[in-house]
């Protein structure tokens, strides 16, 4: 595919996200469409891509990105039922629709269409993102022309779709729990006297560079712990505390919770 279209119905903050890596990236945003009741003027503005409604981004897409939510997805592909079953063969549908299976959006798309199924993080609005993906019918050369032209967004990791709901219980909501273990960070400096700037800086810059030295040196992070509690230090008595308060398992039990919530989602 030479120069493919990609558009977007939804343009939030996950929409949105992936729209500025398209146009970021090798597609450019002469090849994108933006397709959003209330948003898509303002960002194809500011993105430099063209504005439309959703039937002219799926008459006009060759990949074309589901950015509703998942109560949403299935009125939204009903009204466009007659146009996608004039594009069969043509498109390829990417959703991002939390607990909704391949199958799903294939029943409410009503037609085999090919599909690629993601669950991006919001990392991917810096260029930092982790999105798990599976994909149904998909040509080698459409998921090549895919994967290049989302590379500005992150990691991409293909990913069985029945494992497809424990990945985003892990990188989807885990940002919401790393912003947590940040700011509880930050604010353990400002008790000691920093000042809040400051505290949230190190912290930050802590939990970046930590996380890229778990990826590029490919030690477990058991290892990398250890090799900062010295003994006797400081590092061991505040691991001591974070034990004692039970961190290890309450973030287990959280990824378990946002798991089982996933899976409810994809039966309603």
């Amino acid at each position: 595919m030479e120069h493919p279209i990609f558009g977007f119905i939804g343009c939030g903050n996950m929409g949105g996200a992936l729209a500025r890596a398209a146009c970021a990236g090798p597609a450019g945003p002469g090849q994108v469409l933006l397709a959003d009741h209330s948003k898509a003027q303002t960002l194809a503005q500011e993105l430099g891509c063209t504005a439309c409604t959703n039937e002219e981004a799926t008459r006009q897409s060759d990949f074309l990105f589901l950015g509703v939510k998942p109560q949403m997805m299935r009125d939204m592909l009903a009204q466009l039922q007659p146009v996608l079953a004039q594009r069969a063969g043509q498109l390829v549908l990417v959703s991002m629709a939390a607990g909704l299976t391949v199958a799903t959006i294939r029943e409410m798309a009503g037609g085999d269409y090919p599909v690629i199924r993601i669950m991006p993080n919001t990392p991917v609005q810096v260029g930092e993102g982790m999105v798990q993906y599976t994909a149904q019918d998909v040509s080698d050369a459409q998921l090549r022309d895919f994967l290049q032209a989302m590379e500005k967004a992150g990691r991409f990791d293909p990913l069985a779709e029945h494992l497809i709901d424990a990945g985003s219980a892990v990188s989807g909501c885990g940002p919401a729990y790393v912003c947590l273990f940040a700011e509880a960070l930050a604010d353990g400096g400002v008790a000691c006297g920093l000042p809040r700037d400051k505290a949230l800086e190190y912290a930050a810059q802590t939990l970046a560079g930590t996380a890229r030295l778990i990826l590029e040196s490919g030690k477990h992070p058991g290892q990398l712990k250890d090799a900062v509690c010295s003994p006797g230090g400081s590092t061991i008595q505040g691991v001591r505390e974070l034990e004692a308060g039970g961190l290890r398992s309450t973030v287990m039990e959280a990824v378990l919770a946002a798991f089982e919530k996933n899976r409810e989602l994809g039966k309603q």
